[in-house]
């Protein structure tokens, strides 16, 4: 189906994903600026009050940007709410998000019908998160317009199915919007998304080693450092499974290979059984596709070489393909 146009000014058919304590409002600005999709979790603004304040400079920075530039105006942004129960601030913060009509939302752990038709209520469009069908189909029988499928690999919170598997499933019976997930960093990957069915890539890991992101040098150092083989699935730090980087587990004094698990039920959000730990500040979030990251750039740059790597793969792909269909 075409996608809706709010999306008709994208570089690239990517998202990027919101990142706890990461995504800020100079991360997001310069991702639609750069053309693609922008977002940040409404959790990273602290305290509550500054979401007002983020949302207010996100919105003139990009407006004054786009009528600067009419021929390349600036991408939407996309403000990512966990649903789940103990975050007793999504009344408030969606409040400011119908204050500022904020285009896309992104809701995580759990799917609210009241959320949605909020988010309906101001023409705004809502994707969830999913990690396998069954969570897709509930997410869609209540509301959602679309989904994120967060497959094998992603960075934090990731789901353990395969993309390929994930994909098919979904598409068997929805035909609206999806962005996939999970170690997607490189141009070619994002061709491979849409290849598998979805309409948009859905990154994340790659913007923590830019100039804009909000990390620490020593975080961002780490993802130009690391490869697939540096990540550890775990869900001791939060009490659901994600991926994160070994050198961070190593720094916080445990060890990556013999972890203990973790109850779910908990949903801690804090430092597995080690008081000066502190889940995302301390471990830190990435997924398997960092290999491709060999420097800190600037998202414009980042962005630019991943249009490059997927204009080659699309001419390579269509060559090869039709060698076959000849």
């Amino acid at each position: 189906m075409p996608l809706p146009p709010l999306f008709a000014n994208l570089r690239l058919p990517v998202i990027a994903s919101p990142m706890f304590i990461i995504s800020c409002p100079e991360l997001v600005i310069a991702q639609c600026k750069a053309g693609i999709v922008g977002s940040f979790p409404a959790l990273n603004a602290r305290p509550a009050s500054q979401l007002d304040e983020w949302l207010h400079q996100i919105t003139e920075e990009l407006a004054a940007y786009t009528r600067s530039n009419p021929a390349r105006p600036a991408a939407p942004f996309a403000v990512n709410q966990i649903v789940h129960k103990t975050n007793n601030r999504l009344d408030e913060d969606m409040a400011m998000c119908e204050k500022w009509r904020v285009p896309l939302l992104i809701t995580s752990l759990g799917a609210r019908e009241d959320v949605y038709q909020a988010a309906h209520g101001w023409n705004g469009i809502v994707l969830h998160d999913v990690t396998n069908d069954r969570f897709a189909r509930k997410a869609i029988e209540k509301g959602a317009d679309g989904l994120v499928p967060v497959a094998a690999g992603a960075g934090g919170h990731a789901g353990a199915q395969s993309p390929f598997a994930l994909m098919q499933e979904i598409r068997q019976w929805f035909g609206g919007l999806v962005a996939l997930s999970g170690a997607i960093a490189h141009g070619r990957s994002i061709l491979a998304a849409q290849a598998l069915g979805a309409d948009f890539a859905y990154i994340g890991s790659a913007w923590i080693a830019t100039d804009e992101a909000r990390a620490e040098q020593a975080y961002k150092q780490a993802i130009v450092d690391s490869r697939a083989d540096d990540i550890i699935y775990s869900n001791l730090f939060t009490g659901i499974h994600g991926n994160y980087l070994r050198a961070s587990i190593l720094r916080a004094g445990l060890d990556p290979d013999n972890l203990p698990v973790s109850d779910p039920a908990k949903m801690n959000f804090g430092s597995g059984g080690n008081s000066a730990v502190k889940a995302w500040k301390d471990i830190w979030g990435s997924g398997q596709g960092i290999g491709t990251i060999t420097a800190v750039e600037s998202v414009a740059d980042r962005v630019s070489r991943f249009e490059r790597e997927y204009r080659d793969a699309a001419a390579e792909l269509c060559a090869n393909t039709a060698a076959f269909l000849r």
